[in-house]
């Protein structure tokens, strides 16, 4: 790589780009924009602009994609002279795992499953171990719905409570972070917070000020069309979506069996709707409507160069509790000791759980993002395209069934944006429907091969 078109089209139009920010944070002549499908991307101010090599340099060590470093030399930088700490091959290290949630106050309610999230930002503003937090809240821009927002009080960390399955960037808040000194909390994505571990990297005043973070599962990322296709099915048409709560928990029913809330112009008057999640058409979280291609080019589950990793606890055993409850692997001391003294003055209501039983909550994520990369991988360089270096290998060591599913999988994140475009050209929702369905459709097929055959070896071992 030496010039910045060579590492623009490597990264960028090959879709390896997670669309976090951080070139623009490290190069004042790149922004962030969305393109038409509703996906971050950095483009430049200037297209004349000439690089210096240590710039080049910056940029490819500042992205996942292209740096000489992974999330297991970061985490090993980060939490290996931990006292206590232990590590996993799948969870990265950790000191403390629990599976529950937040028993003080209105953090339950609000979020999306246990509240874990925005207590322990809470706790940390409380405890004056920061005197910022960097939190995704609801945008009062024309052109997104969310985004990235500091604050330095319990207001603005509640304003970011609940998941949002809609892409943000953190370039406008870690450039407010360098150029205004504090100590400072991000809540992120896997992606997100390890792109900003490469930064401290290379930037010693982000490294001095971002003191914590607050990690997410996340089994892909979203483009804006995901939310403005929800919407659509609710009646409320693209451009006329106002607001939209993803994760509005159902009183009567299993955390998992949760709704959509969202607000826009029906007809030219406002209106709130809202429909369960599994009536939609996007629901199925494995098709992967909408999701940004990076997603399936990255091996990090759990957010392993996190402080802190929370998900939603998608175990039969927590998931009848409509409440929510969140899965927490603690790597920090800090934290470590904030939740510590929460179980004992009652503030959480916490089980000590295993590495299994974490493992287990994310079971489905583990087998796509990490374990059938390989296949994804070894497609690549089959075809002799340019990929990026992860933890896991090219392989073609799946089987035939599994095979196909990631096959269509792909073909799915390929066409659901073009469907799109053209149902948008069209005004005609119908005709995405009809299109997406037939694609989800094939997907289902080879689930129902896969049932059979399966069902036809377990008669075969009967027999035998």
């Amino acid at each position: 790589m030496n010039d910045f078109a060579d590492i623009y089209d490597k990264v960028v139009k090959n879709k390896y780009d997670f669309g976090t920010g951080s070139w623009a944070v490290e190069n004042d002549n790149i922004e962030m924009k969305f393109d038409k499908n509703g996906e971050y991307h950095p483009y430049q101010k200037n297209e004349q602009y000439q690089y210096t090599e240590d710039e080049l340099n910056k940029l490819q060590q500042s992205c996942l994609s292209t740096s000489d470093l992974n999330e297991s030399d970061i985490a090993k930088q980060l939490f290996s002279q931990v006292k206590g700490i232990k590590h996993d091959d799948d969870l990265g290290y950790y000191s403390d795992l629990y599976v529950g949630h937040v028993t003080e106050g209105d953090y339950r309610s609000n979020g999306s499953s246990g509240g874990f999230g925005t207590w322990i930002l809470a706790q940390l503003l409380e405890k004056n171990e920061i005197d910022f937090v960097i939190n995704v809240v609801e945008s009062n821009k024309d052109d997104k719905l969310f985004e990235y927002s500091i604050s330095d009080n319990l207001d603005g960390v509640k304003s970011g409570a609940k998941t949002k399955y809609y892409p943000v960037e953190f370039s406008e808040v870690i450039n407010v972070l360098k150029e205004n000194p504090g100590r400072y909390a991000i809540v992120g994505l896997p992606s997100f917070i390890m792109e900003l571990r490469l930064l401290a990297e290379i930037d010693p005043v982000i490294k001095e000020r971002l003191k914590f973070t607050v990690g997410l599962v996340c089994g892909h990322q979203k483009s804006t069309k995901f939310a403005e296709f929800l919407a659509w099915q609710c009646g409320i048409k693209p451009g006329d979506l106002q607001k939209i709560n993803f994760r509005k928990k159902q009183t009567n029913y299993s955390a998992d069996r949760y709704a959509i809330e969202v607000t826009g112009k029906v007809d030219g008057k406002e209106q709130t709707v809202v429909r369960e999640m599994r009536d939609l058409i996007g629901n199925d979280w494995g098709q992967g409507f909408f999701k940004v291609r990076a997603s399936d080019f990255t091996d990090d589950v759990m957010n392993e160069t996190a402080d802190i990793t929370l998900g939603d606890a998608w175990l039969p055993e927590y998931t009848q509790d409509s409440k929510g409850n969140n899965i927490v692997i603690v790597r920090n001391p800090i934290i470590q000791k904030i939740i510590a003294d929460g179980i004992r003055d009652n503030k959480l209501s916490v089980y000590v759980v295993d590495d299994k039983t974490i493992y287990r909550s994310q079971a489905s994520h583990f087998k796509h993002t990490k374990y059938e990369l390989a296949y994804r991988l070894f497609k690549k360089q089959k075809n002799h395209e340019w990929y990026p270096e992860k933890r896991v290998k090219p392989s073609s060591n799946l089987s035939w069934t599994r095979k196909r599913i990631q096959d269509q999988r792909e073909k799915i994140c390929h066409d659901i944006p073009e469907y799109y475009q053209e149902a948008l050209s069209k005004n005609d929702i119908q005709y995405f429907i009809d299109q997406a369905n037939k694609l989800s459709a094939k997907y289902k097929r080879i689930y129902l091969g896969k049932r059979i055959v399966s069902k036809l070896q377990r008669m075969m071992h009967l027999k035998n």
